[in-house]
């Protein structure tokens, strides 16, 4: 089997894949076609899965170390109504960690504190990816031409090589809402760890950091590029009325650290995530809503699984057809699950059908929340030898 991998994209999913495929012995190039990679992003939160795939790659515990864990919380209603409460100890004591909450920014550095320097080529576009022979993939990247066993495309929700590769497919599209975020600029009094607040088309939440600050997002059933003058300005005019923390969590954030972008989602699935020697992974391959907070923990899952297959089988071709057989039903599901939660969860707007789904959340017995979540959080990863 070949041992020399390019890496198209640097984000989360492709450092962890290039983490996993150093580990198993590959020399691996990763591209990406920013200039500089500044640590930008909001928050995200890591469950089991995710973690789990982080300990396979050997950063879990820097990443649990930098993380806090989501134990308080849960979902309201715009006035403060309890509609379901969150049990981070019985999650942890189910599936070994609660959900874990972490600057994207830290969890973006400890990937890619992990890789040799050198292995990163930073502000270089790959611009081409074809496969010239049986077992050579070539990658155009301006005036330079990288050649590789393998190419792993992670370069996200409107990945060209997934284009190049599937040019029928429909690609992305709108899933019907945009999302606002944001860090706040400092410390926050929190009474919880983790908290989603659901309103009529409308969904506010807030992950809570080690050191006090607080991630916030707000999701909001809008036509694909809308855009505000005064983001800040007119999310503290929508939920000014809104329980706390909210107002509080909007007010300690300045203008310029809001980030907006719509929600995009790959609806049509990819009959396969490999074609010759290269595969897609993450949003490439099965971009989501972010409406169960998976989307990096199936990128994790992604990375670990396509490592464990190079370093098993026989030859790329087989370790691809297993990752493809292995990854796709599961991604898929998740991906369908997600897109389900933000059309009976953020998404509902009209007024009976709220009032219905208000009453039977808080009709549910916790057991049975506990069990849909531990349907994507008892995962186990295969183990990198």
């Amino acid at each position: 089997m070949g041992s020399t991998a390019v890496v198209v994209g640097g984000g989360i999913g492709g450092l962890a894949a290039a983490i996993g495929l150093c580990r198993i012995g590959w020399d691996v190039t990763v591209v990406e076609r920013a200039s500089t990679l500044e640590d930008a992003g909001a928050g995200i939160s890591l469950a089991a899965n995710g973690l789990r795939a982080l300990d396979e790659l050997g950063v879990g515990e820097a990443v649990r170390d930098a993380s806090r864990g989501q134990y308080r919380g849960g979902t309201r209603t715009p006035r403060g109504r309890r509609l379901a409460r969150m049990d981070g100890a019985a999650l942890e004591n189910a599936v070994g960690s609660p959900i874990m909450g972490i600057p994207r920014s830290t969890l973006h550095r400890l990937l890619r504190d992990s890789l040799p320097a050198a292995s990163l080529r930073i502000g270089s576009e790959a611009t081409s990816v074809e496969q010239i022979g049986p077992g050579t993939v070539r990658v155009g990247c301006g005036d330079t031409v990288l050649d590789a066993d393998l190419v792993v495309a992670a370069d996200g929700i409107g990945s060209k090589v997934r284009n190049r590769l599937f040019p029928a497919h429909p690609g992305p599209v709108h899933s019907g809402s945009t999302v606002l975020r944001a860090i706040t600029e400092h410390a926050v009094d929190l009474p919880t760890d983790f908290e989603l607040t659901w309103g009529r088309g409308v969904e506010f939440g807030h992950i809570a950091f080690l050191d006090g600050r607080a991630e916030w997002h707000a999701v909001l059933s809008l036509p694909a590029g809308t855009r505000f003058a005064d983001p800040l300005t007119e999310l503290r005019r929508r939920f000014h009325h809104w329980h706390d923390p909210i107002p509080a969590l909007l007010g300690a954030t300045r203008p310029a650290a809001v980030l907006h972008h719509d929600v995009n989602e790959l609806r049509t699935p990819l009959p396969s995530y490999a074609i010759g020697r290269i595969a897609l992974l993450g949003d490439a391959a099965h971009a989501m809503t972010p409406h169960l907070g998976q989307g990096a923990c199936q990128a994790l899952e992604d990375a670990v699984v396509l490592a464990a297959a190079l370093g098993t089988e026989p030859t790329v071709e087989t370790a691809l057809a297993r990752y493809d057989a292995e990854r796709r039903p599961r991604s898929q599901a998740v991906a369908r699950a997600a897109g389900q939660a933000g059309r009976m969860g953020q998404q509902l707007s009209h007024p009976v059908a709220v009032a219905l789904r208000n009453s039977a959340m808080r009709l549910t017995p916790s057991r049975i929340t506990m069990r849909m979540l531990l349907r994507h959080h008892a995962w186990v990863p295969p183990h990198l030898t």
